[in-house]
C-alpha cells in the first residue's frame, strides 16, 4: 500500500481543498451512459465474466487518474501507488457482503482470480473493514436490475475520500447499447475535469477488449 503525502504548500488546488474540505456534503458526483456496444459482443463472444469485465474496465481506468489515488489522511492529502477496488457481492439471504480485487495484473489472470476472491468472499460473510485498510480502496457497487439517470449514495460522517463508481443496466438506444456509470468523488481532491478523464480512460480501456 505505497503512497506519498502532497506538499500542501505547493499544491495548486490547496485553497479548493479547505474549501470543499470544510463542507457538510463536499463530493461531487454525476451519470454518464457509456457505450459498451463493442465491449459487450466481445464479452459475449468470449463468454466472459460481465462484471468482472466491467471492475476491471473501472479499477484500471479509476487508477489512471492521480486524483481518483489521492485521500485525505489527518487533513493531509495522500496519494496511493495504486488503488483496490472492494465491490458489493450479493448473498443469498438477500443482503451483501464486501470482496477485494487488485486489477495490477493481466486481463487473462485476472478474470480466475477475481471470481476465486469472490467466492471466499461470500464464505466469509463479512462488511467490516478497518479504516486503515480502506484508504486504497475504490467502492464499487452496481444495480443490474434497472437503468437509472441518476444515483444517491450513502455516504459517512465525517465524510471519506474513497471514490465511489457504480453501474446500472445496460439497454439499447439508437443501436447502440449503453450503461449509465455514476462517479461520486471528494471534490477537495477531484473536480469535474478529472471526472471527465475517467471517463475518458473508461471509453479507452473499454475499447482495448475489442
Amino acid at each position: 500500500m505505497g503512497y506519498r503525502y502532497l506538499d500542501m504548500d505547493t499544491y495548486k488546488r490547496k485553497s479548493h481543498f479547505e474549501y470543499f474540505n470544510s463542507l457538510a456534503y463536499p463530493y461531487v458526483g454525476l451519470t454518464v451512459n457509456v457505450d459498451i456496444t463493442e465491449a459487450l459482443k466481445r464479452i459475449r463472444s468470449e463468454k466472459w465474466s460481465f462484471f468482472f469485465t466491467v471492475c476491471y474496465c473501472v479499477s484500471k481506468a479509476a487508477n489512471e487518474v492521480s486524483e481518483f489515488r489521492q485521500r485525505i489522511i489527518n487533513n493531509k492529502i495522500a496519494e496511493f501507488d495504486h488503488c483496490k477496488t472492494s465491490h458489493t457481492v450479493a448473498l443469498e439471504n438477500g443482503t451483501y457482503c464486501y470482496c477485494t480485487l487488485d486489477s495490477n495484473m493481466p486481463f487473462a489472470e485476472y478474470l480466475p482470480y477475481a471470481s476465486r476472491e469472490q467466492e471466499s468472499a461470500k464464505q466469509k460473510k463479512s462488511i467490516e473493514e478497518n479504516e486503515s485498510d480502506i484508504y486504497d480502496k475504490l467502492f464499487i457497487s452496481t444495480l443490474p436490475w434497472l437503468s437509472y439517470t441518476a444515483l444517491i449514495q450513502p455516504v459517512p460522517i465525517p465524510a471519506d475520500s474513497n471514490p465511489r463508481i457504480t453501474w446500472g443496466k445496460y439497454f439499447i438506444q439508437e443501436g447502440s447499447v449503453l450503461m449509465p456509470v455514476s462517479v461520486l468523488c471528494h471534490h477537495g481532491l477531484v473536480d469535474g475535469i478529472h471526472i471527465a478523464e475517467f471517463y475518458k480512460q473508461l471509453d479507452e480501456q473499454m475499447r482495448q477488449l475489442t
